[in-house]
């Protein structure tokens, strides 16, 4: 008897617990936030959908009185407008709350304004921030990395974790023919990087990665980024 009322005592305060738990998450705000992701992704997964999309768009465009050959401009001006509504509320939201991370709002809703971030122009005023919240445990190190590395190949400099990629339009010369050409942004120290992506958390190697994106990988030189960029550059000169 004495034992089943142990049993019972403490199943009730683990109850208890959790439901204390639970009840310090703002669900109101989580609830946005799953909103806003919903809205950050809508325009994005057509574009990279692919032909199983293609329906979902046909029908997009044709409700917007769109002529077909404009579908992906009218697709981009679409998601430039929703990412710059979407990061004035986060930008709201954060001076509100701070960062809205694991312990405000739960995971994986934790990650969202962190995507919302990584769709805008405002990674440099952030990036500090999602350190912190990395540090703290408050978001995923590995999404930091990621934030990262768009940062440094935005400012032309060499990423630490290899997950950013470029494809650019360039003339090949043999064929005299306009080709896309992928790669995998230069890496610092390239020969470790599949050490560092591990210990930030990533499941998956730089070459998966790369296969994920489409590309094969290969070790590129900053030297040999440049020099794609200034042929895709030419072409539109």
């Amino acid at each position: 008897m004495r034992l089943t009322y142990y049993l019972l005592t403490l199943t009730g305060l683990l109850l208890t617990l959790s439901v204390s738990g639970q009840t310090k998450l703002n669900l109101r705000l989580k609830r946005e936030l799953d909103s806003i992701e919903v809205v950050d992704q809508r325009y994005r997964l057509l574009f990279v959908g692919g032909p199983a999309m293609k329906p979902r768009l046909d029908s997009l465009v044709r409700a917007a009185g769109v002529p077909p050959e404009q579908a992906t401009d009218y697709l981009a001006r679409r998601m430039i407008e929703t990412d710059s509504v979407n990061i004035k509320r986060i930008n709201q939201i954060i001076k509100q709350y701070g960062y809205p991370g694991k312990t405000l709002v739960g995971s994986p809703t934790n990650e969202v304004a962190l995507l919302v971030i990584q769709h805008s122009t405002r990674i440099p005023q952030y990036l500090p921030l999602i350190k912190r919240m990395a540090d703290q445990g408050e978001v995923p190190f590995s999404l930091y990395g990621r934030m990262l590395d768009r940062h440094l190949m935005q400012q032309g400099k060499a990423q630490i974790y290899g997950t950013q990629g470029r494809s650019l339009s360039v003339l090949n010369a043999a064929t005299g023919k306009m080709e896309q050409v992928s790669f995998i942004w230069p890496i610092e120290d390239a020969a470790h990087v599949n050490e560092r992506r591990k210990k930030a958390g990533f499941d998956s190697t730089v070459e998966a990665n790369a296969l994920r994106l489409g590309i094969t990988y290969k070790p590129m030189t900053m030297a040999d980024a440049e020099r794609i960029q200034q042929a895709a550059k030419a072409q539109h000169h």
